[in-house]
């Protein structure tokens, strides 16, 4: 069913916050016609006089030995309180284009500042500087290095790299290990970037991949999806759409600018439908080609969702939006429109593509365009909820408060629905625990600060580490594992499944937080997923998705390729074992 899932594009895929206004530009190298921008997420390396040398990291091959501490990506802090990330995710080998992002304290005034970093006592010139900017979504202050290090004909072993701000300090040394290319775990050694036609697109991918395997469907897929948005708005894209897919999770699983970054994977634990995906990120690049002088974030995401039918899946919006309210989940729209993006994701979306539908039903499609259109930038100092405001008088002759009056009464108006009140609270619930995983163990992906690369500039250097490579100790299996069959139940309207995995879930995340050494002992759900994923490590397999049903398991895993077989599990007095597997 898993491989079926997968080959439908019904598989896993999210739906990220995709900033269609100013949304953050990929990272680029210097000298690159788009200006840097600092990426997210991974550490290498603790500062300090004598660091402790990383380890490395856990991959799926039989000849490795579980670990059980917790993945190396997560933030040291260093001097001064800045930290350091290391890219690639999942451990550093000979011939890797290493990039950096150094990360300063949010209370400090980084005007004027930057970043270099020297590699030994050698005599070579320094990596940088880089200047700290404002980065992602969440405009953290950073400065990246992007594939500043070219470990290319270096040995395997342990590096110092002393990283100093300039122009007057700090400055600390950090240490990493380099592993050895033979190393390199599956699909990394033969992976490259292939690219592909349909009649809507260009497409991207990586070989050894999902989204390899599955390429023919994605590319009906995406043709489908292209047709049914011009035809639905009446405008066609100015040229063939770039569609790249990524072999890992990033935010919810879309972001849009030039191109259009699209995770494909089957353990993706954000969820999501791939066709959803599509749409909604083809929908902010049509709407991005049709003008307008000033498209307020809530009007550009809420009308993503409305062109797609939902957000994460097909649901009914305005129902969805009266269950929110009846739930006291409720975001008042003012301080909602202002400040969009640090506003509770799943709740602003729904709210969003639901005012975009309660607006469209009001007034009519054209008279909606003819304002959207019609909005301009507000005054200086002033927010996105006066430029709305401004232009819905205009349009409408009446306020941004007097449109919330009459669209919450229209909610209020609604029959309960008991089930999607539900389904929506445990969306909201699993979100937030999926990105509470990100923050902990996988942070590249973290939506605020997601490590989005140019995608033209990795396929032109032939770098492919930084989008293949992510953490995947078995902490991280088994958590992604209780995630995406949370998801499945939502899916199903199996809620009490849903609700019992996210509590194990989160008692995972408690106990890591708390510093606890087994965590996953203190719920028996994930002490199951926890031990299956080490069982099919030692077989040699890597697990994609499990389904636990007392002491028995359906899990669909991988070895060196993307190809997924089944293997059904029984649990004995000594612990898991293979009982068969099968294609």
């Amino acid at each position: 069913m898993h491989r079926n899932r997968a080959v439908l594009g019904v598989l896993l895929l999210m739906l990220l916050a995709c900033q269609a206004v100013r949304l953050p530009p990929a990272i680029t190298p210097p000298g690159s016609p788009t200006p840097p921008i600092a990426p997210t997420t991974t550490l290498s390396g603790r500062a300090s006089a004598s660091p402790p040398e990383p380890t490395a990291p856990w991959v799926s091959t039989p000849s490795s030995q579980p670990a059980t501490a917790l993945p190396t990506a997560t933030t040291t802090p260093t001097v001064g309180g800045f930290s350091v990330r290391t890219h690639p995710d999942g451990g550093l080998y000979m011939g890797d284009q290493v990039s950096f992002e150094v990360i300063a304290p949010p209370d400090l005034d980084v005007e004027g500042l930057s970043v270099q970093a020297q590699v030994g006592e050698s005599a070579a010139a320094p990596l940088g500087p880089a200047n700290f900017t404002e980065h992602g979504i969440g405009r953290r202050s950073q400065a990246t290095l992007l594939w500043a290090w070219d470990t290319a004909g270096l040995s395997p072993g342990t590096y110092v790299l002393t990283f100093s701000v300039l122009p007057e300090g700090p400055a600390w040394s950090q240490t990493l290990s380099l592993q050895p290319a033979s190393a390199l775990p599956p699909p990394e050694p033969q992976a490259r970037w292939v690219t592909s036609e349909s009649e809507c697109c260009l497409v991207y991918t990586i070989s050894g991949t999902a989204a390899q395997r599955d390429l023919e469907q994605l590319l009906e897929m995406a043709d489908a999806q292209a047709d049914s948005l011009t035809r639905r708005v009446a405008a066609d894209f100015e040229g063939p759409v770039s569609l790249v897919l990524i072999p890992r999770v990033v935010g919810h699983g879309g972001f849009a600018n030039d191109e259009l970054s699209i995770s494909y994977l089957d353990r993706n634990y954000a969820g999501g439908e791939t066709a959803m995906v599509l749409h909604h990120e083809m929908a902010h690049l049509l709407d991005r080609q049709m003008g307008g002088d000033f498209r307020p974030t809530i009007l550009v995401e809420g009308l993503a969702v409305y062109l797609s039918g939902g957000h994460f899946k097909p649901e009914p919006l305005m129902a969805r939006a009266a269950a929110l309210l009846d739930l006291g989940f409720y975001l008042p729209l003012v301080p909602l429109v202002d400040n969009f993006y640090l506003s509770q994701h799943e709740i602003g979306y729904i709210q969003a593509g639901s005012l975009v539908e309660y607006m469209v039903d009001t007034w009519g499609w054209e008279a909606f365009d003819r304002f959207y259109r019609d909005i301009h930038p507000p005054e200086p100092g002033g927010g996105q909820a006066e430029a709305m405001d401004e232009a819905l008088y205009r349009h409408f002759a009446l306020t941004l408060t007097e449109l919330e009056q009459r669209y919450l009464e229209a909610l209020r108006a609604r029959p309960l629905e008991p089930l999607q009140r539900e389904d929506v609270r445990l969306t909201v619930e699993l979100y937030d625990a999926i990105r509470r995983y990100q923050q902990a163990l996988d942070p590249s992906a973290y939506f605020l600060t997601a490590w989005l690369l140019d995608g033209k500039e990795m396929r032109k250097r032939g770098i492919v580490a930084d989008y293949v490579r992510h953490p995947s100790g078995p902490e991280n299996l088994a958590l992604e594992a209780l995630l995406v069959a949370a998801d499945a139940g939502l899916r199903t309207g199996d809620y009490p499944h849903t609700a019992q995995t996210l509590y194990a879930a989160n008692t995972v995340l408690d106990a890591m937080a708390q510093g606890l050494q087994e965590p996953f002992a203190l719920h028996p759900v994930a002490a199951a997923y926890y031990d299956i994923v080490l069982e099919l490590h030692s077989q040699g397999y890597q697990a994609q998705s499990i389904q636990l049903s007392g002491d028995s398991a359906t899990v669909w895993a991988n070895r060196s390729g993307p190809e997924l077989v089944r293997i059904d599990l029984s649990r004995r007095a000594g612990g898991w074992s293979i009982l068969r597997v099968s294609q």
